[in-house]
């Protein structure tokens, strides 16, 4: 997938998951906007379809694939909210869905992905080492592999983010994105650049786990260790083959990387003074616009809040 091809990747997209997903909104931060003198606007993706942004990759994915293989069932790995959006969209279709998880993984997205109908099954220390075991799996059982992030229809489903975006604010000058496999960003940044090619592309990612970010830098995908942090949903290596490097490469202007310390401050600044809940990927990207602050004063800047999903005995250490 070249960037060029993005933008019509994600208008087909937009056609055919409008009927599934919920346009979410867009809320203006008066406490956000004061406190980094910029117009700061939020996207409440923490209001989605199983509290993630996930849903819209994994909708396109299964929507895109034809009945008979439906049928025979999907098979993804996940840290937690992409295997609750395969879930929910395998619901949406009678698909079978096989979740495999790291064995770090959040329980409480881990029980979010059986509620929604699928099952799970444990592999690895780490995200990549599941997603390669996945894979795998799904070639020898003649199943359709659901990557988070490295497959054109993930990525362009993550992009209609970008479509709602375009729809509900003029002239924005800097999207602020959570960075892991680079699947939302790439899609967002490959939608937005075709219509408004000024607009800046930010990347943010942990301290612990920046494998996408190091990876840029270094012109090649690197194997990182990656530390704890509360920023499960981006954490991780990535694929040797994603799609999303080239992208990452080619479409985000700016990168960012944020300290733990940040992150709950972040997490706990949105909470007080919005009043709902998000997950630490999300707090990334707040944490992230405060970096960025100096550079983004007097701009129109986009935050994405990236999911919702996160558990009440992290919140206690925290809160």
């Amino acid at each position: 997938m070249e960037s060029k091809d993005v933008a019509e990747a994600v208008r087909h997209a937009e056609e055919r998951i409008r009927p599934y997903i919920r346009e979410t909104y867009l809320e203006a931060s008066p406490c956000f906007s004061e406190a980094f003198g910029a117009e700061v606007y939020l996207k409440l993706e923490n209001l989605q379809h199983t509290g993630s942004f996930k849903v819209r990759g994994a909708l396109n994915k299964i929507l895109s694939m034809p009945p008979e293989q439906q049928a025979r069932g999907v098979v993804a790995a996940s840290t937690g909210n992409h295997g609750a959006a395969v879930a929910f969209a395998c619901n949406q279709v009678g698909a079978r869905g096989l979740v495999f998880v790291p064995e770090n993984a959040s329980p409480g997205k881990v029980e979010a992905v059986r509620r929604l109908g699928a099952e799970v099954q444990t592999h690895g220390p780490d995200c990549a080492d599941t997603e390669v075991f996945a894979r795998h799996y799904a070639e020898e059982h003649s199943l359709v592999y659901i990557s988070p992030y490295n497959d054109p229809e993930v990525v362009a489903g993550q992009g209609t983010l970008g479509v709602e975006l375009a729809r509900q604010l003029d002239n924005i000058d800097a999207v602020v994105v959570a960075l892991g496999g680079g699947g939302l960003i790439s899609g967002v940044a490959g939608y937005l650049k075709s219509v408004r090619s000024e607009v800046r592309i930010i990347g943010c990612s942990p301290e612990n786990s920046a494998v996408m970010i190091e990876s840029v830098r270094a012109g090649q995908i690197l194997e990182l260790e990656s530390l704890p942090t509360l920023s499960d949903g981006t954490a991780g290596g990535v694929e040797s083959s994603t799609i999303t490097f080239d992208l990452c490469r080619d479409l985000v202007d700016d990168y960012v990387t944020v300290s733990e310390e940040a992150i709950v401050e972040n997490l706990r600044a949105f909470m007080q003074t919005h009043h709902m809940m998000i997950e630490g990927s999300a707090a990334v990207a707040l944490a992230g616009l405060r970096q960025m602050a100096d550079r983004l004063a007097g701009k129109k800047v986009v935050v994405i809040l990236c999911g919702a999903n996160i558990s009440l005995d992290v919140l206690k250490t925290i809160c």
